[in-house]
């Protein structure tokens, strides 16, 4: 154990989701240190790993566009001079699409005060840094107010409450920073502590996100994780990885990118071209030793990763969440990744490896938790348990 947190105390034993997303309701009463969710397409999986990300950025602006812009979720504005305005459709976070004065979010432990709250609100006349914005009589607008720990913050993300009459927004109009009702613009620093968390799939890390992951770990004992990641894969087959190349992300040709060297070879292979099992393993450690003392989110975790190699993917995470201080949560569809997990999960008797089944029945969401007993039995019997 490392960091602060080094007690093992985890940042959400248990989960309730309200009005998030697709999700009307849901209680999770216990998640572990690794926590599997399985279930059907739409039964929420991903919905949740969401709402995880967005309880440890309490609400950042940064956390919530990011999810907006992945799914395409933008909104119609415009500035005075008629031009369009990049602004994020937050609508799309609230059940139903909704902003209707009813409308909440709230994301957290299952008791305690330390969810984090999502609720639309009505700016009427708001000035923000002397700019004023008059909005026509007749139509409703709303921004996003964040609520953590008995404070308020708010969005400047403006919506029209009438499609017929999109938002207009001064040039300028500052939609990625914060402000607090009573002192205005707030500076990053006066936001709520985030949770570290990072974010893994349903597709593959790009070589640009793992070239920055290996840099926080080069030349340190985290390195070492990553080097066995690749050997479960690969045997050992891999003496040394560096990264190398120029540029970010938006350069993948010749930017940079993790080379491996294997015996028999003059000279180093992309790690790409050993295939996505190894890409996938690779990706996976680092992101658990940059998630230290935080949250991992792994949608569609059993992506590359072989049947054989189920058990062992799990062991290496269950024991590097142990190691790091980590609290992962992912998703699978595989029967194949929920045995290897729960083989996996048996094995460990000092860390909590916690099966959760979604299922939805008449657009309700129910979880169904499995503990590491019920796991080992369901793995050795056979039974069932997506």
């Amino acid at each position: 154990m490392v960091g602060e947190e080094a007690n093992g105390r985890l940042h959400l034993p248990d989960l309730l989701v309200t009005g998030f997303r697709g999700i009307e309701r849901l209680s999770i009463p216990r998640l572990g240190r690794v926590t599997l969710l399985a279930g059907r397409n739409g039964a929420g999986k991903t919905t949740v790993l969401d709402a995880v990300r967005v309880y440890a950025g309490r609400g950042r602006a940064a956390v919530l566009r990011e999810l907006l812009d992945s799914r395409e979720e933008s909104a119609a504005a415009y500035n005075d001079g008629h031009d369009p305005v990049d602004c994020p459709d937050f609508a799309a976070l609230f059940h139903g699409r909704t902003l209707a004065e009813t409308a909440a979010i709230s994301i957290g432990p299952v008791k305690g005060t330390d969810s984090l709250g999502l609720e639309p609100f009505n700016p009427r006349r708001w000035a923000t840094d002397g700019i004023y914005l008059p909005f026509p009589m007749g139509i409703s607008v709303r921004c996003l107010k964040i609520v953590h720990q008995g404070r308020e913050w708010f969005l400047p993300w403006i919506l029209s409450m009438d499609d017929q009459h999109p938002v207009r927004l001064p040039p300028g109009y500052p939609t990625s920073r914060v402000l607090d009702e009573a002192r205005g613009m707030l500076d990053e620093n006066e936001w709520p502590p985030a949770v570290a968390c990072e974010s893994l799939g349903p597709g593959l890390l790009s070589s640009h996100d793992m070239a920055r992951f290996w840099d926080n770990v080069v030349l340190t004992d985290a390195e070492d994780l990553s080097i066995r990641a690749l050997r479960l894969v690969l045997r050992d087959e891999v003496s040394r990885v560096a990264v190398i190349g120029e540029g970010g992300p938006r350069s993948p040709r010749n930017g940079r990118r993790v080379v491996a060297r294997l015996p028999g070879l003059a000279r180093a292979v992309p790690l790409r071209s050993l295939g996505d099992g190894v890409t996938r393993m690779f990706g996976v450690a680092l992101a658990l030793t940059n998630s230290r003392n935080g949250f991992l989110t792994i949608d569609e975790a059993e992506t590359g990763i072989h049947y054989s190699l189920q058990s062992d993917f799990w062991r290496m995470v269950l024991q590097a969440a142990d190691e790091y201080n980590v609290q992962v949560l992912a998703t699978t569809h595989s029967g194949d990744c929920v045995k290897g997990f729960a083989r996996a999960a048996a094995g460990f008797d000092e860390v909590e490896g916690i099966l959760v089944r979604l299922e939805r029945e008449a657009g309700r969401i129910r979880a169904i938790a499995y503990s590491e007993v019920e796991l080992e039995t369901a793995a050795d019997q056979g039974i069932e348990v997506r």
